[in-house]
């Protein structure tokens, strides 16, 4: 079996990846995005691009929680919040001229 790194896999497994987009959405998540879905399984399952085979990448796919999807993009929001409020503070508190 070939191994690969997991972005190297990235265009073989569409289907997986569009039939949990489909999972996620039936199950009351419409928002969900293949390339989010990526994310989550780059930053949460894999911590990078490790090597693996496609079974493997495919079923990392295909197992991963709905859960584990949720506190990804939750805390992605909280960190695009955190954001604009450290550059509203920083714009309040910046000395005019």
């Amino acid at each position: 079996m070939e191994v690969k790194t997991v972005m190297e896999w990235k265009s073989h497994v569409a289907p997986a990846l569009e039939s949990k987009q489909s999972e996620f959405k039936l199950i009351g998540y419409p928002e969900a995005t293949l390339e989010e879905i990526w994310k989550c399984l780059e930053e949460k399952v894999w911590k990078g691009n490790p090597q693996k085979k496609i079974h493997e990448v495919v079923q990392d796919i295909f197992h991963l929680p709905a859960t584990t999807y949720m506190s990804f993009m939750t805390i992605k929001a909280l960190q695009v919040e955190d954001d604009d409020l450290m550059a509203s503070i920083e714009a309040l508190t910046k000395p005019h001229d």
